[in-house]
């Protein structure tokens, strides 16, 4: 998007042309006639920056309340965190009393809209129209007078005098390729080195696949998932840290554990009982499948696999868990034999640990019957085996 098209959109023609497109969904059925009918209404160049800004909205419902009066880029929307871990992430700042924040990389605004609600917010971006969108983005939740928009190459600019920094690097190269080092991170993550010489106060969004080996020994990091999809992590410097160790936290719900809760013995792995655990994605990365081990008296059912098995069920935010009927080693034979004596027909299949492709499978299974199980392709103490459940009900 170029500045015409930028402040057509801003214009009260724009806004009007705005509304009017946005009263039909735009989908790929209806997209071209959509743009060919707007571009004989409106020079197309401009035709085009609204079709783009109204299918944006439509694609950042899931990410925003307030969607349908942002701004976003493709690239930017696929980077910005969502609007409930940027409320969550700022409260963390806000809890240690911090009142002015700088936002480093601030994008289109994702982080810097909730950050600016409690605090004064400098915005720093190199790109125009992230930044301008940003201002944008930010005003439409009521917070413009707290965001002061800078225009500047992080990798020059010298450190802003604020209480403590968010720092978001962008991750993707410039043909969207996924950057899988921090050290290849634009800018880097070491630049919050030099910036933290000035406070020692900072949190950092990386990739939820960073390497271990790559986490610096005085951060704290904290993987973040929502409705049981990991997100994000976050690394914490300074006051903004929670302790010392790695930390899951799971939303909506701000259900935490961390690497601190339950000390004691390695837990051994032993054969399934009558239930079993699937972690949620942020205690796996965290590596806190022992720590999840002990808070429910469970115990994994292989060294290398994520799956806890425990003779007793209980609720935990921290996993989903399920009835086990039955679980034998893996012979295709012998499991087409148990789905057709007992009647199951319809399977989902999961796998953790196993080669087999659950999709391939199911084709081979010749399924035939009314009931409906869940098959767990995975490892017991080293062997292959498969599980046969179903969702537990714990309501008693």
């Amino acid at each position: 998007m170029d500045q015409v098209q930028w402040h057509f959109l801003l214009s009260e023609a724009g806004q009007r042309i705005l509304a009017e497109t946005a009263e039909t969904p735009i989908t790929e059925e209806n997209h071209l006639r959509a743009a060919s009918r707007l571009r004989q209404q409106i020079d197309p160049h401009l035709a085009q920056a609204v079709i783009e800004t109204v299918w944006l909205r439509q694609r950042a419902v899931d990410k925003f309340s307030r969607a349908d009066q942002m701004y976003f880029t493709r690239e930017a929307l696929e980077q910005s965190s969502s609007e409930i871990i940027s409320a969550y992430r700022a409260r963390r700042f806000f809890s240690t009393g911090f009142k002015r924040i700088a936002d480093l990389g601030c994008g289109i605004g994702g982080d810097a809209l909730a950050l600016a609600s409690q605090a004064d917010v400098t915005g720093i971006e190199q790109d125009w129209l992230r930044l301008a969108m940003a201002q944008e983005n930010v005003q439409e939740y009521g917070n413009r007078d707290r965001f002061f928009p800078l225009r500047s190459d992080l990798t020059k600019q010298q450190p802003v005098p604020v209480e403590a920094y968010f720092f978001d690097p962008a991750r993707r190269d410039d043909q969207g390729k996924r950057l899988k080092s921090v050290h290849l991170y634009r800018p880097p993550l070491n630049l919050i080195d030099a910036w933290r010489q000035h406070t020692a106060h900072a949190a950092v969004k990386v990739s939820p696949g960073i390497d271990y080996a790559e986490i610096p020994p005085d951060a704290q990091v904290e993987f973040i998932s929502v409705s049981g999809s990991v997100k994000e992590c976050v690394l914490w410097y300074g006051d903004l840290r929670c302790g010392d160790g790695r930390q899951a936290t799971l939303l909506p719900g701000e259900d935490v554990l961390t690497s601190e809760d339950n000390p004691g013995a390695v837990v051994p792995p032993r054969e399934p009982g009558a239930y079993l655990y699937e972690p949620d994605g942020a205690v796996i990365r965290a590596h806190l499948i022992q720590t999840l081990a002990r808070r429910l008296g469970a115990a994994p059912i292989d060294p290398s696999i994520a799956y806890l098995t425990a003779d007793d069920g209980q609720q935990t935010p921290f996993a989903r868990c399920f009835a086990i009927e039955d679980w034998f080693p893996f012979h295709l034979k012998r499991l087409r034999q148990y789905l057709r004596e007992h009647h199951i027909g319809r399977v989902t299949i999961k796998k953790r640990g196993s080669p087999l492709e659950p999709e391939a499978l199911q084709n081979r299974l010749r399924l035939k019957g009314d009931e409906e199980r869940i098959l767990f392709l995975t490892h017991v103490l080293g062997e292959p085996v498969v599980l046969v459940g179903k969702d537990a009900d714990l309501r008693n």
